[in-house]
């Protein structure tokens, strides 16, 4: 069973929080227009992270799903936009154009939609305590072009929450495509910029979306899976597996993309429960951040894995893909999923010959704080608009219109 996480026991000094506290709600707005920070990556608080035996044994409620509740009914999670529907978000996305405000400023005051904005809070809703994933169809992003399907595309996503960046460069606005890098250099290189398979993970948001504009030849197909139904398989199967996985004991690597003063890696739990009386179990997960410390374990900086965690992490990845949903993306398919209890994965792919475009979709990271609706997580930036993302020192977000 897990050891109690507030031990009396002395805490080696690489095992202590290094946080760099900013006053991120106020940041100065020459160089963050909204005058909001993106957190950043951080240690949890240890002494509010329970033990296995808090965790519930069962998982109820609309969190949990199977795919057989999706395969064959996918008018219960595709929303095609219609013609009223996009005549209002080209629109505001046209009359933002023209103020000339920068993309990184985007906001839903400067992005109304008057029509769709209740529709926008229920799905908000939907992701954060429901299914937590929805496909939009029907984005005309051939005929608006990258720029204006970007500031449509960001104005939906203001509705549902704050953009964080998404690595060093403070990219709000990211692209998921193959530039040739390395692929299994994943101590340097992160996987969304090769076509190598993504093994099922959460990324660093309570949302993420992603927008295609460009298919790959053959692959690139994307798979979900309720995390709350792979808990309850786990417990039933293989309740040792749990115990693990919530034990913060698993240190995933920040691949360089850190602030002054701050440790190349972050000690965390996979599962959490939330703070307060009654909890729901939280999932961050991604395999590659977890293998690629090595350069760590073998100086004896971290330790390295254990065998009992290699076959822990086999264990989540085979019932991941045992339970998952399986979806294509098709261009001007937008789709949303919660990072608190959805893990998402990809195929791997091969992309179209020149002259033809190579894969691409647009993505967004999105924070919703616990003072508006979010989660409660046991971090320190848990009530912080802009709370997770990667942000390296004071880098200013960008919005660029293509991978680079």
């Amino acid at each position: 069973m897990a050891p109690a996480v507030a031990a009396e026991t002395p805490v080696a000094p690489h095992l202590l929080s290094k946080t760099i506290v900013k006053d991120n709600n106020n940041a100065p707005r020459d160089i963050f227009p909204d005058g909001i920070r993106t957190s950043g990556q951080h240690n949890p608080l240890y002494d509010q992270l329970k033990p296995y035996e808090a965790f519930p044994k069962e998982i109820t409620g609309p969190t949990v799903w199977k795919k057989e509740d999706y395969t064959n009914n996918p008018e219960r999670w595709t929303h095609p936009f219609g013609e009223d529907e996009i005549a209002e978000i080209g629109k505001a996305a046209d009359d933002f154009i023209a103020s000339g405000t920068p993309l990184t400023g985007i906001s839903k005051g400067l992005f109304p939609l008057p029509n769709l904005a209740g529709f926008l809070t229920s799905i908000k809703n939907e992701l954060l305590n429901g299914k937590g994933f929805i496909l939009f169809k029907n984005f005309p992003v051939n005929e608006w072009g990258l720029h204006k399907s970007a500031v449509a595309y960001m104005g939906i996503g203001a509705y549902l929450g704050y953009f964080v960046s998404q690595n060093g460069k403070g990219h709000v606005l990211g692209h998921v495509k193959d530039l040739g890098e390395d692929s299994k250099a994943i101590d340097k290189v992160r996987i969304y910029r090769t076509n190598a398979r993504q093994f099922f993970h959460s990324d660093d948001g309570d949302i993420v979306g992603l927008l295609c504009i460009a298919r790959a030849l053959e692959g690139g197909e994307s798979d979900i899976c309720s995390t709350h139904h792979v808990f309850n398989i786990l417990q039933r199967e293989r309740p040792d597996v749990i115990d693990l996985l919530t034990q913060p004991i698993w240190y995933f690597d920040r691949k360089g993309e850190t602030s002054q003063g701050q440790e190349e890696y972050l000690r965390n739990c996979v599962m959490y429960m939330e703070t307060g009386e009654d909890g729901r179990v939280y999932t961050k997960w991604d395999p590659y951040f977890v293998r690629s410390l090595t350069r760590f374990s073998d100086k004896g900086i971290v330790p390295p894995l254990s065998e009992k965690q290699k076959e822990a992490m086999q264990v989540l990845e085979d019932t991941c893909n045992r339970l998952a949903l399986h979806m294509i993306l098709e261009v001007g398919d937008i789709q949303f999923l919660s990072n608190n209890h959805v893990l998402h994965a990809r195929t791997a792919y091969v992309d179209h010959p020149p002259p033809h475009p190579r894969r691409h979709l647009m993505r967004l990271w999105l924070a919703v704080p616990d003072t508006e609706g979010g989660w409660k997580l046991p971090m320190p930036d848990t009530h912080e608009k802009k709370r997770g993302g990667i942000q390296v020192d004071d880098v200013a977000p960008v919005c660029p219109l293509d991978a680079e």
